[in-house]
């Protein structure tokens, strides 16, 4: 199979950006703060190039190669993108620096940093005519920006929380409704668009037995298997304990189309270690929701809404292990006794060089920089190209490829 680094499946003497074989991969800009339209373009033009510069500086993107950009637009900054006339100043940009957007982050509808976002984060949800609106601008947008007859996705929540108790049957029908609406997007631009809901711990549906359950209920036929698929974040399948290769083979056999691959790594510590325990206390900020899932030496799972619960329940497992939903970096080890998920990434790099068909979106998406304790702290341009070439190579080195 060829290897190169291109955009498109083109000829090697025009390269295009970090990709192989036709999959490409970005960071995810949710990690910068930003929220209007204005703040979202001045985050783009100081960061991008930063983080692309360093990448050329260390050998891991060819000098003068396109740079994807895995976007993040709050529902404000897309309807301003959209009202006025930035959308065509915004592609010549694009067109100028050489770089280009394949997937757009549609998972936090509003503020992403600096405030609570908890539950939050998944409101509206998929029972609310504002997370329709707001999905549909993001693919309007893609159709303007996306390069010409090229698959293009959006992430979003899996439908709803838990919590939030959910009338699914209007879930259902409003992905249904959306996944036509979307194909006709599609014909007419020329793209191959496709919407990933992205379980998530407590989300509507959570791990593979109930993502299979879930899409079991969509109706709408091929149309809809073609639009509607999901988003895999390795970190929430890992904090169910899901094994990756198991996983990803019963999602492919239930016919679920892969969208997107986020490439995200959990917090694990021993549940035996009291050391582990205080360490972990670090990680309890008041930001986002860090949910904990253990697992006892019998096998048994017990889950927790968020990181505080498990703190302060006094009849937590004393044995096995617990894993947390708080994303850290992918090349770097939090100090032991904690550990990290990472394995869970390399199974998922494993699984789909068996199966290059099966997804071409890949996305680093470690968005906790400004709330890791310090010891895992470093410039925020530093941490993102060290976590490039961390995956690089797990994408370039298999002799499969």
């Amino acid at each position: 199979m060829e290897l190169f680094v291109c955009a498109v499946v083109l000829p090697v003497v025009e390269p295009r950006s970090v990709k192989i074989a036709g999959h490409h991969l970005a960071y995810c800009t949710n990690v910068h703060p930003a929220e209007s339209w204005p703040e979202t373009r001045a985050m783009l033009r100081r960061e991008i190039p930063a983080v692309r510069a360093r990448l050329v500086v260390g050998g891991e993107l060819p000098e003068g190669a396109p740079f994807a950009i895995g976007l993040r637009l709050s529902a404000l900054a897309a309807h301003q993108l959209l009202d006025g006339n930035d959308l065509a100043e915004f592609k010549r940009w694009l067109n100028d620096t050489r770089t280009y957007v394949f997937t757009i982050n549609g998972f936090p509808y509003g503020n992403f940093h600096g405030t609570r976002v908890k539950e939050r984060v998944f409101q509206p949800d998929w029972t609310s005519p504002e997370r329709v609106e707001y999905t549909k601008n993001l693919f309007r947008i893609l159709a303007e920006i996306a390069e010409p007859g090229t698959s293009a996705s959006v992430s979003t929540l899996p439908g709803s929380h838990k919590s939030f108790h959910p009338d699914e049957p209007v879930i259902l029908r409003n992905l249904e409704s959306f996944a036509g609406w979307l194909d006709d997007l599609s014909g007419k631009s020329g793209h191959d668009f496709h919407l990933g809901l992205e379980p998530e711990p407590f989300g509507w549906f959570e791990n593979t037995e109930e993502t299979i359950a879930f899409f079991a209920k969509l109706a709408g036929g091929h149309p809809l298997r073609r639009r509607i698929g999901l988003n895999y974040d390795a970190c929430h399948f890992a904090i169910g304990f899901d094994d990756a290769r198991a996983s990803l083979d019963r999602l492919k056999a239930a016919g679920i189309r892969i969208s997107k691959i986020h490439l995200s790594n959990a917090l694990c510590f021993p549940l035996d270690d009291a050391a582990s325990l205080a360490a972990i206390r670090e990680f309890d900020e008041p930001t986002y929701f860090h949910q904990v899932v253990t697992r006892s030496s019998s096998g048994e799972l017990r889950r927790y809404a968020d990181l505080p619960l498990f703190l302060a329940d006094s009849d937590r497992e004393t044995t096995g292990e617990a894993r947390v939903h708080f994303h850290i970096p992918l090349d770097a080890e939090p100090a032991p006794p904690l550990a990290s998920t990472r394995r869970q990434v390399i199974d998922v790099l494993d699984w789909c060089r068996k199966n290059p068909d099966a997804c071409s979106h890949f996305e680093i998406e470690t968005y906790t920089w400004a709330v890791l304790p310090e010891p895992l702290r470093r410039s925020l341009t530093e941490q993102i190209a060290a976590e490039f070439r961390w995956v690089i190579p797990r994408f370039f080195s298999a002799p499969d490829l």
